[in-house]
């Protein structure tokens, strides 16, 4: 039987877990508004898991295309962005649901043969200070465990087909 001391350190049961308990860990530390762990499916980027948990439900999507996570990943705009705005490929996407985000990080979630899985990502309502940028060492921390836990086979379920049009 564990220590008491420890219990609080115990492996998590599984990718939801690890993924949810990241997120708040995240948040508690570095801010930023929202924190999501997403997959990519066919042509969407689906989120699984967000924190704050109220703000983002799991399940909600957007296409693919239209994401800055696809901008970053494609190498168009980088990983940070404190002013969105001020990164092109970020501010041509700034309409819809995306017009909301001033400030931006993310980082790719990548599976056993490098094939990406999807993102570990954060925004921010309201443009963040230069120095938010170095957040960023943590967060590819964290996408790299989550892609070592990913590449071990503690892979969530795919999310459902999208509905129809």
């Amino acid at each position: 039987m564990a220590a008491p001391a420890v219990l609080d350190v115990a492996p998590w049961g599984d990718f939801e877990a690890a993924a949810c308990g990241v997120l708040s860990a995240l948040h508690q530390r570095l801010g930023w508004d929202v924190w999501a762990v997403t997959r990519v499916v066919d042509d969407r980027q689906v989120v699984l898991h967000a924190h704050p948990p109220d703000l983002v439900r799991p399940g909600t999507w957007l296409p693919w295309a239209d994401t800055f996570c696809r901008a970053m990943v494609a190498g168009e705009a980088p990983r940070a962005a404190t002013v969105t705005a001020a990164v092109p490929a970020f501010a041509k996407r700034m309409s819809g649901p995306a017009s909301r985000i001033a400030a931006y990080i993310g980082v790719p979630l990548v599976g056993p043969d490098g094939e990406l899985f999807g993102t570990l990502c954060a925004w921010g309502f309201r443009a963040r200070p230069r120095s938010a940028a170095r957040d960023l060492p943590l967060a590819e921390a964290v996408a790299r465990l989550l892609s070592t836990l990913i590449s071990a086979g503690m892979t969530p379920p795919a999310p459902p087909p999208a509905p129809p049009d």
